[in-house]
């Protein structure tokens, strides 16, 4: 209980010179890698970027992990995220590692089965229309749940609009 409430002057500056060594590390290897190193474009996507916040915490709070190993599991994780980044433009690799989209309504017809699969609720399906600014149900052609775990809404106010087939490529249904 001494210790939440203890100021040392060493370790207060060790953590804030170890905050700006992995910050400026952060920004090499961000400009190395790229912008999709932050995206939330797939599920591994997102679990980088909590891998690299974890590893950013821990070293700066932690004494047993040193500035230079934290820039080199910081550098690690980024290389892996480029190798299977890489990796993934084989539809195999790609298989495995992201999700894949799914469609939760075809039109106005609510897919269940679908619901249940992506654990999405019919009040959280209700909110994302409201939130699309869908009035009628009959304005929807199509709620797909993202691989992103985002759900977009695909909708018009015409009744003999079609979607085009590029936009299902991919989707289950």
């Amino acid at each position: 209980m001494d210790k939440w409430f203890a100021f040392d002057i060493p370790s207060f500056v060790a953590i804030i010179l170890t905050a700006i060594g992995i910050y400026i590390a952060i920004i090499i290897f961000t400009r190395i890698a790229g912008k999709r190193s932050f995206s939330k474009m797939s599920s591994f996507d997102f679990a980088m970027t909590v891998a690299l916040g974890s590893m950013v915490a821990t070293t700066v709070l932690s004494k047993s992990v040193s500035l230079w190993e934290g820039v080199v599991g910081i550098a690690a994780i980024y290389v892996l995220q480029l190798f299977v980044a890489i990796l993934r433009r084989f539809k195999i690799v790609q298989n495995v590692v992201d999700n894949g989209p799914l469609m939760l309504m075809d039109g106005q017809t609510i897919l269940h089965k679908n619901l249940k699969k992506a654990r999405v609720t019919e009040a959280d399906l209700r909110s994302k229309l409201r939130e699309a600014n869908v009035i009628r149900l009959k304005e929807v052609r199509a709620v797909v749940f993202e691989a992103t775990g985002d759900i977009s809404v695909l909708h018009t106010d015409k009744d003999d609009e079609e979607l085009e087939d590029y936009l299902y490529k991919d989707v289950s249904k």
